[in-house]
């Protein structure tokens, strides 16, 4: 585990153009639940941000067991971040992150009460980031089983974040 600055920009550059996430919480009964949330745009600092709707079920498991993880990935690049969420209503935050993309599933606007925030705090994240995309790792795993070797699956690390 690290917490230099390159392996944080390591993780910052693998989330970069991530748009979508998966968000894990707690249910009351201590089942996991996980759902797809569309990542806000902003440049990674150790936390994430989600819009919701304020009388979403799932936002009472953020209340009752804030602890959550977020996974995110395409091709060959995955990162899984563990943290601490809570939901925020900032009505000057939901303007600064506001777009069309949030607009269409939540077109009654940043300022209704309805709309609010969920951030998620980072503690770690552990990323995989496999070379090529994946032909390549295919391809690796092809030449690993005709060599008797391991296939390269890249470069993981687990990153404690600021």
């Amino acid at each position: 585990m690290t917490d230099s600055p390159d392996a944080i920009h390591k993780v910052a550059e693998l989330i970069k153009g991530q748009k979508f996430g998966f968000l894990t919480t707690t249910m009351p009964d201590g089942r996991l639940t996980s759902r797809p949330m569309s990542l806000q745009e902003v440049e990674f600092d150790g936390d994430l941000w989600f819009f919701a709707e304020h009388d979403a079920p799932w936002l009472g498991h953020i209340t009752t067991s804030p602890q959550v993880n977020v996974g995110l990935g395409s091709g060959g690049t995955w990162v899984s971040l563990t943290g601490t969420a809570r939901v925020v209503d900032d009505v000057a935050k939901k303007r600064e992150l506001w777009n069309s993309g949030v607009e269409a599933w939540l077109p009654q606007g940043p300022e209704d009460p309805s709309v609010v925030l969920v951030k998620v705090e980072g503690d770690t994240a552990e990323y995989w980031d496999s070379p090529g995309n994946r032909l390549a790792t295919a391809l690796s795993f092809v030449k690993a089983k005709a060599t008797g070797s391991r296939p390269d699956t890249g470069e993981k690390d687990v990153v404690d974040l600021p």
